[in-house]
C-alpha cells in the first residue's frame, strides 16, 4: 500500500498548443511552461523582462527545462500514471493526495512518496535553492510517517537539510530532468527492478552560504549596466573544488551515489609512459584543441573494482589527480562498467599531457611540471579509497 503526495507526481492540466494571454502565437509546450503557476510571468522571466521566476513548477511534472531546454514529447508517462499501473499489476492499494493542504497518510500505507521540483530555464535561473512550501510538506508528511520518500524533479541544485536527517525520510531520489518516461523509470528503481548508478554532477551543501560568492551573478548594473562583466575572481574554484579548498563539508558531494549494492576498490597501479627526459613544454604542431602533443597519452591508471552485493549494476569509477600547486583533486576520468554481483573487473584511465599540465601565464602554454602528482580513484569526489602518487 501506497501513498503519493503533491504536485510533480502527476501530469500538467493540458499538454497541447495552449496560447499565452497578450502572447500571440507562443505555446506553453514549445517552451516547457505548461506546469508552472503563472507562465506569461515565466515567459517574461525568460525574456528578461520579470523580475520574480518560478522556483517550482506546481501545475504538474517537470520532464524538461524550459524555452531552447524544453523538449517536444508525443507523450508523458507520470510518476502517478506508472504507479498506478504497478498498482494495478500487483493488485495493491494507491491512495493519493494532489490538493494542497492534504491530509495525513493512511496508517496502514507502508510508503509515502513525495514529488516536487524545482524548475528552470534558459533565461530563467532557480531563484532560490529550496522552497518553504515543498520543504514544509516533506515534513509534515515525514512527521506522520514512518517511511517516507523524497523524489525531486530537478533542474539544479536543491538542498534538503531541512529535512534530510530526519528518521522518518528514508530515501531520497534526484530525478533531475527525466524526459517522457519519467513515470515507469522512477517506478523501476523504487521496485528494484533497476539497479540505480546514477552519480550526482554536482555537489549538494548543507546551506546556501556554503556556495560562498558563486550563487551572487555578475548581475549589468553601473558602467557595465549594457555590458556585463565577470572577472571570474574564484578562478578554478568551483563546485567541489570550493568546498575542498575552504574545507566544507558538503551534504553530497560531487560524484556521489547511492544504489542497492556496494563496492570494494583495490590494486591501485600507475604506469609511465614516457622516457626519463620530458619536455616542460609540447612541442609538436598547433592543431585544433592546442599542440598535438597535448593530446598524448602519459600515463595509464588501472584498478580494480568488485560488486561485493547481490545486484548487477554499472558503477561509475572516477579518476582525480592533484596538481602540484593547483586543487587538491580535479577530476581526469570516469568509467562505467557493469558489474556483475560477486564479480570483479579492472577499470582503466588514461592522462595525457593535457590532463596534467597548468597554464603558464608567462610562455602563454601548457606547463607540465616536475614534482609529485596525487593520485586518486573512487566512488565520489570524496569516497577515493586508492591513493597513489606520480613523480615527474
Amino acid at each position: 500500500m501506497q501513498t503519493v503526495y503533491r504536485y510533480s507526481a502527476k501530469n500538467p492540466d493540458q499538454n497541447g498548443f495552449v496560447g499565452l494571454p497578450n502572447a500571440p502565437g507562443v505555446s506553453l509546450w514549445s517552451f516547457g511552461l505548461e506546469c508552472v503557476a503563472d507562465p506569461t510571468n515565466s515567459f517574461l522571466a525568460l525574456a528578461g523582462g520579470s523580475p520574480s521566476p518560478a522556483d517550482i513548477a506546481p501545475n504538474g511534472t517537470i520532464v524538461s527545462g524550459g524555452d531552447s531546454g524544453a523538449t517536444s514529447q508525443s507523450l508523458v508517462i507520470s510518476p502517478f500514471d506508472a504507479l498506478v499501473q504497478r498498482a494495478y499489476e500487483d493488485n495493491t492499494q494507491l491512495f493519493w493526495d494532489f490538493s494542497k493542504f492534504p491530509m495525513a497518510p493512511n496508517p496502514e500505507t507502508d510508503a509515502c512518496l513525495v514529488i516536487g521540483n524545482a524548475w528552470s530555464s534558459e533565461g530563467s535561473d532557480q531563484p532560490n535553492l529550496r522552497d518553504d512550501y515543498t520543504d514544509g510538506l516533506i515534513k509534515i508528511i515525514a512527521v506522520n510517517f514512518s517511511n517516507t520518500i523524497v523524489v525531486f524533479h530537478n533542474a539544479g541544485t536543491r538542498l534538503v537539510d531541512q529535512w534530510i536527517d530526519h528518521p522518518n525520510v528514508t530515501a531520497l531520489i534526484f530525478g533531475h530532468l527525466p524526459g517522457q518516461d519519467s513515470g515507469k523509470a522512477l517506478v523501476d528503481i523504487l521496485y528494484g527492478k533497476v539497479n540505480p548508478s546514477g552519480k550526482l554532477p554536482y555537489t549538494v551543501a548543507k546551506n546556501e552560504s556554503d556556495y560562498g560568492h558563486l550563487l551572487a551573478p555578475d548581475v549589468p548594473k553601473g558602467s557595465y549596466l549594457n555590458f556585463p562583466q565577470s572577472n571570474f575572481t574564484e578562478g578554478v574554484y568551483v563546485d567541489y573544488r570550493h568546498f575542498d579548498k575552504l574545507n566544507i563539508e558538503p551534504r553530497y558531494e560531487f560524484g556521489f551515489g547511492l544504489s542497492y549494492t556496494t563496492y570494494k576498490y583495490k590494486n591501485l597501479k600507475i604506469d609511465k609512459l614516457y622516457g626519463p627526459r620530458i619536455s616542460a613544454y609540447p612541442t609538436g604542431p598547433v592543431m585544433e584543441g592546442g599542440q598535438a602533443d597535448l593530446w598524448d597519452t602519459l600515463v595509464k591508471v588501472t584498478a580494480k573494482v568488485t560488486n561485493a552485493g547481490r545486484m548487477d549494476r554499472a558503477e561509475a569509477a572516477q579518476l582525480y589527480i592533484g596538481i602540484p600547486g593547483a586543487p587538491l583533486k580535479q577530476l581526469r576520468g570516469i568509467t562505467k562498467p557493469f558489474i556483475k554481483a560477486g564479480k570483479t573487473t579492472r577499470v582503466h584511465f588514461e592522462l595525457t599531457r593535457r590532463d596534467l599540465s597548468v597554464w603558464d601565464t608567462v610562455k602563454q602554454k601548457w606547463l607540465l611540471q616536475k614534482g609529485d602528482y596525487a593520485i586518486f580513484v573512487g566512488a565520489s569526489s570524496r569516497i577515493l579509497p586508492l591513493k597513489g602518487k606520480l613523480t615527474i
